[in-house]
């Protein structure tokens, strides 16, 4: 079965999680810096078979777009016009970040490992793509 990937861009860097192949389970896969997001994706496409994308979708708590949510449409128009035939799916994605904070400490990571911001957003993304296939199966 082919992969799905899920994307938690932000404005410096940008989290990346994908699926096993039998889209059961939700692994980290790296965090990039977020101007290399497309040409990462590319390679990235070249050697996986990734059938769709998740892309965070920010949202304030009322449920109205956030202040980042301008820089990720951007984003997200750039994805579909260079892979068009990629399937997009877009996600909440509040609480993720606090969430991706929560489990580092509760993994037992020391305060300086936790300082490290490219892992909360590659945890964020893990957490996206898990509650999505959680979803999916229900």
């Amino acid at each position: 079965m082919p992969r799905i990937l899920a994307i938690d861009y932000g404005i410096k860097r940008t989290g990346v999680a994908v699926t096993d192949d039998f889209q059961i389970i939700a692994s980290g896969l790296t965090t990039i810096p977020s101007e290399t997001a497309i040409d990462f994706l590319k390679e990235y496409f070249s050697k996986e078979n990734v059938v769709k994308v998740l892309i965070g979708e920010p949202k304030q708590m009322n449920g109205q777009p956030s202040e980042s949510t301008e820089i990720i449409e951007k984003f997200v128009s750039k994805f579909k016009f260079e892979f068009p035939e990629m399937a997009v799916e877009r996600s909440d994605e509040r609480f993720t970040s606090k969430m991706a904070f929560q489990t580092m400490i509760d993994s037992g990571l020391k305060k300086k490992q936790r300082q490290n911001k490219g892992l909360v957003d590659e945890i964020a993304a893990t957490i996206m793509l898990q509650d999505y296939l959680t979803r999916k199966m229900f």
